[in-house]
C-alpha cells in the first residue's frame, strides 16, 4: 500500500445502504452494479468530470462490520442538480491508503481484495473509502482497480 493525498470532491450516483453480514452487501453491491449497467445510470449523472465511476462506502455507522452506504457514480463539478433517485455526496479530502486490485471482476476479484484489507493493521477513519473504475477497468476478466482507504 501507498499513503496518498486525495483532494476533496463531489459525486453522484445511486446507493444503497447495506452490511458484510452473512455476506449480505455481496449480494446487494453485485445488484446495485446491475441496476447501473442496465439502466445507464452513468449517461444520466450530470456534471461530470469524466467517465471514470466510482464505488464509495461511506457512512459508517462505526467499522466495516457495521452497516454502511454504497454509491455508484461519478466525480462532478456539482452538486446543484441530482436526478431523482440518485444522491450527491461530498467526499473530504485527506491521507488514503492506495492499494491496487488485478484480476478478474466476475469471480469476486474485489470481495477478496477487500477481505484482505479488513485483515490489515490500517488506522482507518471510516470516512469514505473508494474504488476507482478506469481504463483499466473496462475488461471485467482482466481488470485493474485503484481502491482507496482513508487512514489517520
Amino acid at each position: 500500500m501507498q499513503r496518498v493525498r486525495i483532494a476533496p470532491f463531489d459525486s453522484i450516483g445511486i446507493s444503497i445502504r447495506t452490511t458484510n453480514e452473512k455476506g449480505q452487501a455481496n449480494k446487494e453491491i453485485v445488484a446495485l452494479w446491475g441496476r447501473f449497467m442496465a439502466e445507464g445510470i452513468l449517461n444520466t449523472i450530470p456534471n461530470k468530470v469524466d467517465h471514470t465511476i466510482y464505488g464509495i462506502y461511506t457512512d459508517y455507522e462505526s467499522d466495516h462490520t457495521q452497516p454502511y452506504t454504497v454509491i455508484l457514480g461519478c466525480k462532478v463539478n456539482a452538486l446543484d442538480v441530482i436526478p431523482k433517485g440518485m444522491i450527491g455526496r461530498s467526499i473530504e479530502g485527506g491521507t488514503y491508503c492506495k492499494t491496487k486490485a488485478y484480476g478478474d471482476l466476475t469471480k469476486g476479484l474485489m470481495v477478496n481484495h477487500w477481505s484482505e484489507i479488513w485483515k490489515m493493521d490500517l488506522d482507518r477513519r471510516y470516512t469514505a473509502d473508494f474504488e476507482v473504475y478506469g481504463e483499466k477497468a473496462i475488461e471485467p476478466t482482466a481488470a485493474e482497480i485503484d481502491i482507496f482507504v482513508s487512514v489517520k
